[in-house]
């Protein structure tokens, strides 16, 4: 007897995309940090705007398949000294 393989899903591989952060990375952020520390942290910026230099956007995706497991976005904003003055984390799965 030969059995079907129509009931199987093929894998689906997930797709990491940006800086990935997590609890651990975000404890670590502190008001003051230098901007060398926060790349050391979180690595280079995914997006560094000539229009708003006190500003560093991080952003990361997963995704597997056609379904978004995760989307955060963290900016980082630096005061005129270039230390972390203060930041926003917004979860743009939900």
């Amino acid at each position: 007897m030969i059995s079907s393989c129509a009931s199987l899903t093929p894998y689906k591989v997930p797709i990491l995309q940006g800086n990935i952060f997590d609890e651990d990375d975000m404890s670590k952020l502190s008001e003051g940090l230098t901007k060398e520390q926060v790349q050391f942290i979180f690595g280079t910026a995914l997006i560094k705007d000539p229009f708003h230099s006190n500003r560093w956007d991080y952003y990361y995706s997963i995704q597997v398949g056609d379904e978004l497991l995760d989307e955060m976005k963290l900016s980082i904003n630096f005061n005129s000294e270039g230390l972390v003055d203060n930041w926003t984390i917004e979860d743009l799965s939900e």
